[in-house]
């Protein structure tokens, strides 16, 4: 543990001069309870446990009907540069017309869509928005026609692929 060890020296031409100790402390033991101590606290501590996420899966019995979406309630958006958004209602694509992404053009697309889906149906939620980006898209543009969809609190949008005939009427028009 600790020893203490004595010196004395002596002059050789007087008498006897007073005794001078040196402490030496060992800490060989100190150091062995340290490392007891960690491998003690990394054996009985558990590790974090993987977190799964319980999902509730219909069984084939009880199956429900979606909703009903018909053309009239679905606004495609097709998102193609920085400055220009193609729309069209329902599954019409020749009639396709272009806006920009401020609060003067797409959110008054969807106001209106919004409005007239509401005046048809007698409810606005059943409004269905089908988003397409383009290849020339940024992904600004997807996050701004995202952040359009909740600040209209459009509750059913899809992200999906432009098909052959769109990106076809997407580069006549650009």
């Amino acid at each position: 543990m600790s020893e203490i060890q004595s010196q004395t020296q002596q002059k050789t031409t007087g008498g006897q001069r007073c005794k001078k100790l040196a402490t030496r402390i060992d800490l060989t033991p100190m150091v062995d309870l340290g490392f007891l101590l960690i491998t003690f606290f990394v054996f009985t501590t558990s590790l974090s446990r993987p977190m799964t996420m319980r999902l509730a899966l219909p069984n084939g019995d009880n199956i429900l009907e979606g909703p009903k979406i018909t053309a009239n309630k679905v606004l495609t958006l097709i998102l193609a540069d920085e400055n220009k958004v193609g729309y069209y209602q329902g599954d019409d694509s020749a009639a396709i017309q272009f806006t920009n992404y401020g609060i003067n053009g797409l959110r008054d697309v969807i106001i209106k869509k919004r409005q007239a889906v509401l005046a048809k149906y007698g409810d606005g939620e059943e409004l269905t928005v089908l988003i397409k980006p383009a290849d020339e898209c940024k992904y600004k543009n997807v996050v701004e026609t995202l952040d359009e969809m909740l600040i209209n609190k459009v509750t059913r949008y899809m992200l999906l692929d432009l098909t052959a005939t769109e990106q076809n009427i997407i580069k006549a028009h650009i």
